[in-house]
């Protein structure tokens, strides 16, 4: 029989229980107990749904990110997250998020830094690394759950991170090379290895993605040095790769003193015959044969083209999963009621894609006859996706086929073009703005849904959401902020409501998918041609600005990341998609200039987790994305100030690509990392205006005025004081009116300080004229 198995799977549960037990636990209405309770109920429906494979991973789940769990696992969280009196719960959370439970909501400890899982839209805890980090193995967790699965009957295989990745993840601290910590790390690992040995594990999986990346000599010797260390532990370690090639780093993985590895043949498929060929006769190949990160159909007869001659060659050497863990996307399409049928029908969510891999695993092990009746319902729901006239529109396809490099062209330099926004706009030094959205409260979030159920009228609804932004209006006024936002209190996802409103894009109702901790998306789906039949905001935006006379800014989400943060097709080139969505955003945009709006934010929050994982293939990327992102936003006139925003990303190593964006005002994440984004803004002498987010809106804690002033100073150290803006890291919509009020409140008394301190003060405004 061929092994099957997985990587990992969906945690957040079908109707997002872990969500909603982890916020209401924060907020202290259920007892550490009763959030066990939901944890351990989802493991057990985890596994209940993985019951045909052959094993099962145990360790995938996770309270809030599963590199935190392997650093809580190391004993390598923060010393500042130290807890006097509580559990390792409460340092665990104040690790994630700067508090714990609701005992200890006053710490206002700094949360570690976020940012992005390799190329997805997962977010991880960054593990911190110093000279004097010490590690001390607490295998609890991994054991429970170990005994957990072996109780409920489930043959388990525990998934760790692997010694090399853990480093390569981390950030050092105080300057220390990293590698110099593998000596004393991998006595621990070893302990753990051991120790769920005895516990009953004959497999575990040890991830290393950083095998698909490109990797220096120091690190593949780590490499080398790690596994030939750990080869003493009493388990068999499957090596785990995903999310790319091995290329150079191929033979280094064929040589690695373990029983087996696994390759993502989504993205690699050239490799498995090589490693088939390479790999010593006593170990396993494990491929990803089905996508773990997109949810379109496999065409399984056509996998199974190339994976019969494998199997002929390897046998039970052969192993079957998924290409990554299904944590990236929706649990079941079974439950999607509502889809355009014709298009359902090529999809394939996470208990689905359990499925297909025991299609083909009875196909190899007794023929393709025995599942012939599965091979032709697949067979006829991929060609009838290529067929499908759904996915063209000659019209879309025209209009791409006109497009130039005129049309990403500002028609003047910044400098000209600052200079008749500062006449415009009448902006202080150190403009105070916020990244778009506002507190979606619970009415703000009924009332939509009564209005997508039908229990609302279409004016009732207008009424009710005009409210919404004229309040959104009246608190930034009050506040004291210089460029205002509408709020965004109509809009359910940043990509979903864009998506909705053009055609191309696919909705699915459960379709939830973890981000970190709480935060869940549910991505769209992009099966067609995109085109945008009608102006998608300039309705609300326009009433907002005409509730003021400080500037609105218009809020819109860029090309790039409607692509990267959405289920993409896969039968066309990702440029050509990006350019359809540019002429989409781009018609927006000229809309709202024609509106009157004077500040226009196009949003690429996701552009840096589009490339590619290797350096050496950023090039053809950053050249389509860049492009995507000015054909979209550049068609304005010059005093029509464009703005972007980007978090949770090192931007160090393509600022020129950033640069080239040409947008007039950049706003970044920069809080968890202390700025450390700054420098490379200062190095390379960034020519345009920068707003470095000087609070962390993902954490609880509320900053208090000399906090901000202490960060805006350190912030004009490296940047020109006369182009830098002050705004938060990120938008506001998960956060509760009176801290958002408290917050922004220190952080405009924070300008208002630095401004007189350096003798500058705001222009008069009309409305201050005639008073």
């Amino acid at each position: 029989m061929v092994t099957t198995h997985t990587l990992g799977y969906p945690r957040i549960g079908a109707d997002r229980e872990l969500k909603f037990a982890l916020e209401a636990y924060w907020a202290g209405s259920i007892s550490t107990e009763a959030l066990e309770t939901t944890a351990a109920e989802l493991r057990r429906q985890n596994w209940q749904d993985q019951q045909d494979l052959t094993l099962v991973p145990v360790g995938d789940f996770s309270l809030y990110d599963q590199v935190l769990d392997m650093s809580a696992t190391l004993g390598n969280l923060p010393p500042r997250t130290e807890v006097k009196d509580g559990g390792e719960l409460e340092q665990y959370f104040r690790a994630a998020r700067g508090q714990g439970g609701p005992d200890t909501a006053c710490c206002g400890t700094q949360a570690g830094e976020m940012t992005k899982w390799f190329d997805t839209n997962y977010h991880y805890i960054v593990p911190e690394l110093t000279s004097d980090t010490r590690f001390e193995l607490n295998a609890r967790r991994l054991l429970s759950q170990l005994e957990e699965a072996r109780q409920n009957g489930h043959p388990a295989k525990p998934v760790v991170i692997g010694p090399v990745t853990y480093l390569w993840l981390g950030k050092a601290r105080d300057g220390i090379d990293k590698l110099e910590l593998l000596e004393s790390l991998l006595p621990v690992y070893g302990e753990l290895l051991n120790q769920l040995a005895t516990a009953g594990a004959d497999w575990v999986q040890i991830d290393e993605p950083a095998l698909v990346t490109e990797l220096d000599e120091g690190w593949q010797h780590a490499f080398r040095v790690a596994y030939h260390h750990l080869k003493a532990a009493r388990p068999k370690l499957l090596l785990t790769t995903y999310f790319g090639q091995l290329r150079d780093n191929l033979q280094l993985a064929c040589d690695l003193p373990v029983a087996g590895i696994h390759l993502d043949a989504v993205s690699a498929q050239p490799e498995a015959s090589r490693l088939a060929d390479w790999l010593p006769t006593h170990k396993v190949l494990s491929l990803g044969v089905i996508s773990g990160r997109n949810v379109w159909k496999s065409d399984l007869s056509g996998t199974l083209d190339w994976l019969e001659p494998l199997y002929g060659r390897l046998g039970e050497r052969l192993w079957l999963a998924p290409s990554c863990s299904l944590l990236h996307v929706p649990l079941d399409l079974d439950r999607e009621t509502e889809l355009d049928p014709e298009v359902g029908q090529w999809l394939s969510f996470a208990r689905q894609k359990l499925e297909e891999i025991g299609v083909l695993a009875r196909a190899l092990t007794t023929g393709r006859e025995s599942v012939s009746h599965e091979l032709d319902e697949n067979r006829s729901s991929t060609e009838a996706r290529r067929r499908s006239p759904k996915t063209r529109n000659p019209a879309v396809r025209r209009a791409l086929s006109r497009v130039t490099p005129q049309l990403g062209q500002r028609r003047s330099s910044f400098t000209h073009r600052r200079r008749l926004q500062h006449q415009r706009l009448e902006l202080p030094p150190l403009p105070t703005t916020t990244i778009g959205s506002f507190p979606q409260t619970q009415d703000i979030r009924t009332t939509r849904r009564q209005y997508r159920n039908g229990l609302l009228s279409d004016q009732a609804y207008r009424q009710h959401m005009r409210e919404a932004i004229a309040h959104c209006i009246r608190e930034q006024e009050t506040l004291g902020l210089d460029v205002l936002v509408h709020g965004e209190a109509e809009r359910n996802d940043m990509v979903e409501y864009f998506g909705e409103q053009l055609e191309g894009y696919l909705f699915s109702r459960f379709g939830w998918v973890q981000s970190y901790g709480s935060r869940c998306v549910k991505p769209p789906i992009l099966y067609g041609d995109i085109h945008r039949p009608r102006a998608m905001t300039v309705e609300w935006i326009r009433y907002a600005q005409s509730l003021t006379r400080k500037p609105v800014k218009g809020m819109l989400t860029g090309p790039v990341t409607l692509l990267n943060w959405s289920f993409v097709r896969d039968d066309q080139p990702r440029s050509e998609t990006a350019f359809q969505l540019a002429l989409a955003v781009r018609e927006e945009v000229l809309d709202l200039e024609q509106a009157g709006i004077p500040v226009i934010q196009v949003d690429e929050a996701a552009l840096r987790e589009g490339l590619p994982l290797r350096p050496s293939d950023w090039r053809n990327y950053l050249d389509w994305a860049i492009e995507a992102f000015r054909i979209a936003a550049n068609g304005v006139r010059d005093d029509t100030q464009i703005h972007t925003h980007m978090c949770y990303s090192e931007f160090n190593d393509i600022l020129a690509a950033i640069a080239h964006m040409d947008a007039d005002v950049i706003t970044i994440e920069a809080s968890r990392s202390d700025l450390e984004l700054l420098d490379g803004f200062r190095d390379y002498e960034y020519p345009n205006d920068i707003g470095p987010g000087v609070y962390d809106i993902h954490s609880p804690n509320i900053p208090k005025t000399n906090e901000i002033l202490e960060t805006l100073e350190k912030a004009s150290r490296r940047i020109p004081m006369d182009r830098l803006w002050v705004n938060p890291d990120c938008g506001l919509k998960t956060r509760q009116w009176p801290e958002v009020r408290e917050a922004l409140r220190s952080m405009v008394d924070a300008a208002k300080q630095l401004r007189q301190a350096r003798g500058e003060r705001a222009p008069l405004r009309d409305t201050e004229v005639s008073q």
